[in-house]
């Protein structure tokens, strides 16, 4: 299992702008074969400042969700809305036990 964690910053003055092509990318990954998990949550103390969080079966479907249509038109989002800071890790996870 592949899991993705990091953060991004979003100008407030643009998340009215922001919260609805941040819907479509989490809906369109959640459907995505191999998707386990995939959300953004904004940090209750820091306005613009979002966590990621996703799970994904292997690396190779990983992969292919950088590709999908859906993906590409959210890279071209979040340039055009301002995003910074954006810091990505990648954690590949062989064993998991729920505590």
């Amino acid at each position: 299992m592949i899991v993705v964690t990091g953060k991004f910053r979003l100008p407030v003055e643009r998340l009215d702008e922001a919260m609805p092509a941040m819907q479509r990318v989490v809906t369109a990954s959640r459907e995505e074969p191999g998707c386990l998990a995939y959300s953004y949550a904004q940090d209750i103390l820091d306005p613009g400042l979002f966590r990621v969080s996703e799970a994904w079966v292997s690396g190779d479907i990983l992969a292919r969700h950088f590709e999908a249509p859906h993906m590409k038109r959210w890279q071209d989002e979040r340039a055009e809305l301002g995003m910074s800071e954006r810091e990505i890790t990648m954690h590949v996870v062989k064993n998991s036990v729920n505590l």
